[in-house]
């Protein structure tokens, strides 16, 4: 349904069928299996992509055998969400094959993050769906009564705005300008939205927040790409910055730490920040909505997002 000009799926009920496809890195059979149980377990009805588990090099199938999975979810309409193993690379190879007609024609919950940022962009900028960026279904094999477990299935099948603050223990805690922030939160992994530029899928961040986060990038290779998307002009007019899980980002070198690094770059737009936030690539993750209506207090110390379904 579209909303405020916001494609808006409906969350997921009981009985529900959700789709389990492979975008990007290859699968192991064993975290399918287990996300396909649990997923059961919540009285939704699970379907495995065709291809999901084949593999060619590095990636789930070949680039047609991939995005052959995504579209015919998209077109199916007895599938009302569709989750995304894991992420690993393959996603810039196959966006342009999607079917944005298909996701215009019957909006669904679509979930991931990682390499998935690809797809968020795109879904976002072709059709304006509000999108999931939140575990991938491979973290379901680690416990169906953790953290995260128990907030994808919040994610999935209720629609209550989800607030987030600010842990002291991330690695980017203490990255923070005052103020506060309302606008549609956008973004993601900050090194697929750095390989974004230059495509035609170029968000509007004008008036957005833009959430990022990152793993095992070195603090230089971080600095390149918020550059990078500084020189391209995507963060003219951004009103704020949620800055989430930069894990195992180091360097043994004589460089500065990530949060250095992210207070020098992040602190000279002159917009307020708030680093800390448990989205990423942490053990635990929260799913939050992307194209929805977000707040960002800095001064407080919290994110609120409200949730892409209805």
């Amino acid at each position: 349904m579209t909303v405020d000009g916001i494609e808006r799926p409906a969350k997921l009920r009981a009985g529900d069928q959700v789709a389990l496809v492979a975008p990007s890195g290859w699968v192991p059979e064993e975290l399918v299996a287990a996300a396909a149980a649990v997923l059961s377990s919540w009285d939704l009805r699970v379907r495995v992509g065709d291809n999901v588990l084949r593999r060619h090099f590095y990636l789930a199938g070949t680039d047609a055998e991939r995005v052959a999975d995504l579209n015919e979810a998209f077109r199916d309409p007895s599938v009302r969400a569709v989750l995304c193993m894991r992420g690993g690379y393959g996603a810039q190879r196959i966006v342009d094959d999607l079917d944005f007609a298909a996701v215009r024609a019957d909006p669904k919950l679509f979930m991931g993050f990682s390499d998935i940022t690809a797809l968020h962009v795109a879904l976002w900028c072709e059709t304006g769906l509000a999108t999931l960026h939140g575990p991938t279904a491979s973290y379901l094999a680690r416990s169906p009564d953790s953290a995260t477990a128990r907030d994808m299935r919040r994610a999935l099948t209720t629609a209550q705005p989800v607030v987030l603050t600010a842990d002291e223990r991330e690695d980017s805690f203490g990255v923070r300008t005052a103020g506060r922030a309302d606008g549609t939160l956008l973004g993601g992994n900050l090194s697929l939205l750095a390989t974004t530029v230059g495509t035609r899928h170029r968000p509007d961040l004008t008036g957005a927040i833009l959430m990022l986060e990152v793993a095992g990038e070195e603090p230089y290779r971080i600095d390149r790409s918020l550059v990078q998307l500084q020189r391209a002009g995507w963060l003219d007019g951004v009103a704020g910055v949620a800055v989430g899980q930069f894990t195992g980002c180091t360097d043994d070198g004589p460089t500065p730490t990530v949060r250095e690094v992210l207070t020098e770059q992040l602190g000279s737009l002159g917009v307020p920040v708030l680093g800390g936030l448990p989205f990423g690539h942490g053990e635990q993750q929260t799913a939050l909505g992307l194209g929805v209506p977000a707040v960002l207090d800095a001064d407080a110390g919290t994110l609120t997002v409200q949730s892409p379904a209805l």
